[in-house]
């Protein structure tokens, strides 16, 4: 498949056709080229292709051909412009920004955001004297405000981890063009086949490849998508400070790729049947997803999102004056999720087998009660990442864990 035919295809074909580049010996799966560099015919040849000349494979740690066709195939489903891939989804925000960021600069990032996030930002980013301004996710009032004044990039989840929060992207996306800076999507939750950050007006997405698009609990990876300016600017600090894919990897992942609108669209049916029916049980305080009626922000994520993903986050009931951050609400949920016997306690999410997730004491655990509750996050809190088991055997799962709390 050529990059004239892409525009002719829908997403679950390209998923399965785009970027495959055949070897004479027309091979039906994708080869896996392992090796660490390239030999060249003359001298002449490889001083061209280091002066930039002539563009050709040089070594693994620039690019490899295994690692192109994943590129090729993820770009082409999510309609961005380039992608580069990196070792680790953490790799992938990390250099999404660090990549156009130095001293002086200012980010505007969303306070709901996956914890190793905020502790780069934290920890990192404003000891290297870039300003971090933190904004409610899901008021325009105070993205209007942060945005009021210049900026160099902006920095959301939509939905936000783990709390579902739905964020405006097309509205801070006009606010990001008044302020001059380069709007970035963690799209991780809604994947390429739900929500379409580029087309809402971000000009970058972010993906840890190591959740839905591999999806079988195999590999690490990540990709930076965008404007093909932005993603070379991406490109060029990997290549210096190594954060690469192996090629082992992004073989598992663009195969992976061949079955992810199959798997995000039956796993995210599943989570919507059963957020309807974990919203009405009497030990679940709250449920919440985006595309259930009671979401705060159910008609912004119907007009923004095709799918509603396969996360569903719940609060445990507790009695009444029991501290939500406190050692009795955690029992709770750790009541309920060491009876689980078919879902499977873990901090992944977007996998085939379905996971059960405590963020307070894992995902989100630095970012201590006081900030947890800035997000919404109690310590009855449960993500529950949805598989493809039956739904039956998953629903009579969560009933018999929910009868131990």
């Amino acid at each position: 498949m050529t990059a004239d035919d892409v525009p002719a295809f829908r997403p679950d074909t390209l998923a399965v056709r785009a970027g495959q580049h055949r070897t004479p010996f027309d091979e039906m799966a994708e080869p896996i080229f392992l090796t660490q560099g390239y030999i060249y015919p003359t001298a002449a040849e490889a001083e061209a292709a280091f002066a930039g000349e002539i563009q050709r494979y040089q070594y693994s740690r620039y690019a490899n051909p295994t690692v192109t066709m994943f590129e090729e195939r993820l770009a082409a489903i999510e309609g961005a412009e380039d992608c580069f891939a990196t070792a680790t989804g953490m790799a992938a925000v990390f250099v999404s920004m660090a990549s156009i960021l130095k001293s002086g600069s200012r980010l505007v990032a969303s306070r709901a955001l996956f914890g190793s996030s905020i502790n780069v930002f934290d920890e990192y980013f404003t000891g290297w004297d870039i300003a971090v301004d933190y904004v409610d996710a899901t008021d325009p009032a105070d993205w209007e405000r942060a945005l009021a004044t210049p900026a160099d990039a902006i920095y959301l989840e939509s939905p936000t981890n783990p709390m579902q929060d739905v964020v405006d992207i097309p509205h801070v996306a006009a606010l990001a063009k008044k302020a001059g800076a380069l709007l970035i999507v963690d799209n991780v939750f809604a994947t390429p086949i739900g929500q379409k950050p580029l087309e809402l007006g971000a000009d970058a997405v972010v993906y840890s490849a190591t959740k839905h698009i591999d999806g079988q609990g195999r590999v690490l990876g990540g990709a930076v998508l965008g404007g093909a300016e932005y993603v070379d600017k991406v490109r060029q600090m990997v290549r210096n400070i190594g954060a690469t894919i192996s090629p082992f990897n992004a073989w598992v992942l663009g195969k992976s790729l061949e079955t992810l609108p199959i798997r995000v669209k039956a796993q995210s049916a599943s989570a919507l049947e059963l957020a309807g029916w974990l919203e009405a049980h009497p030990k679940v305080a709250v449920a919440r997803y985006p595309l259930l009626p009671s979401h705060p922000q159910h008609e912004l994520a119907a007009r923004q999102m095709t799918l509603g993903g396969t996360l569903v986050t719940i609060d445990i009931a507790f009695p009444e004056g029991v501290d939500p951050h406190g050692d009795e609400a955690k029992a709770a949920a750790f009541r309920f999720m060491d009876a689980l016997k078919v879902i499977d306690i873990s901090n992944n999410l977007g996998d085939a087998k379905s996971i059960a997730t405590h963020p307070a004491t894992t995902t989100h655990r630095k970012l201590g009660p006081e900030g947890r509750a800035k997000v919404g996050m109690s310590a009855a809190t449960v993500r529950l990442s949805i598989g493809l088991e039956d739904v039956e055997d998953l629903r009579a799962d969560l009933e018999q864990a929910l009868a131990a709390v």
